[in-house]
């Protein structure tokens, strides 16, 4: 397992610097590498954060692709996975694959790295407000609503593991309806759930990061005031670069 333990740099505040970047998508032709990105990253950020869609199509190689190019990475890395992951049923070879490699790679849990709780669970759909889906009729639709529950109640379980002053959430769905504006309004209910920005706001949370829309905005907030980032990679971000760098 590599050992990423270049020391944080914290700034005249004492906080530290988050690089966070989504769906990367990675394919197993291999055409695009992203080792000089990491690279770059180590250099401007104490903290890699990867929000979902680590892969194209959930293929084991990709995943073994992207391990690779993380070799390039000397700062911690946190991830979680997003739905593309999941495509070929491979998610549990995914995963051991990425914990080898040294990523804390979340799943309803929390890890603390310089000073800050990171805590992550992929999210669902649902919808967001008054017009969330409910559960009622069908087997199927209530089928679908408890998935999202029950991704927020693990996100809930995960930040009450939390003992740090300062929190980053990390998810792949979107918790709130601005960061998804911009991609078409037909597909909103599946791109996120208020679900989630609702158990956020239970909590003090520094900051929080998505991806899954990636024709979304880049900032908006919850209703009670954390502040969202969608970093999707080809959402536009004040860095001018693929990824956004927060200060935590």
């Amino acid at each position: 397992m590599p050992e990423r333990t270049q020391p944080a740099k914290p700034n005249d505040n004492g906080l530290i610097k988050v690089a966070a970047m989504g769906d990367l998508h990675v394919q197993e032709d291999a055409q695009t590498s992203y080792r000089d990105l990491f690279g770059e990253i180590s250099r401007e950020a104490d903290v890699l954060v990867l929000p979902g869609d680590l892969t194209n199509l959930g293929k084991p190689r990709e995943a073994e692709l992207l391990a690779e190019d993380l070799r390039a990475c000397s700062i911690p890395v946190v991830a979680v996975l997003g739905n593309h992951d999941y495509e070929s049923g491979c998610v549990e070879q995914i995963a051991g694959t990425l914990r080898q490699a040294g990523i804390h790679l979340l799943d309803g849990q929390a890890v603390e790295l310089n000073d800050v709780g990171f805590v992550g669970v992929k999210g669902f759909v649902g919808g967001f407000g008054p017009r969330m889906l409910g559960s009622f009729g069908e087997p199927a639709i209530k089928a679908m609503v408890a998935e999202s529950v029950n991704e927020a109640m693990r996100l809930e379980n995960a930040m009450r593991q939390v003992r740090a002053k300062r929190t980053l959430v990390v998810l792949h769905y979107a918790p709130v309806l601005e960061t998804v504006a911009g991609e078409p309004p037909e597909i909103f209910p599946f791109l996120g759930s208020s679900r989630l920005a609702e158990t956020i706001d239970r909590f003090k949370v520094s900051a929080v990061v998505h991806g899954h829309a990636h024709r979304g905005s880049y900032e908006g907030q919850t209703p009670g005031g954390a502040r969202v980032y969608n970093v999707a990679m080809h959402v536009a971000k004040p860095t001018g670069r693929p990824y956004a760098l927060l200060e935590i």
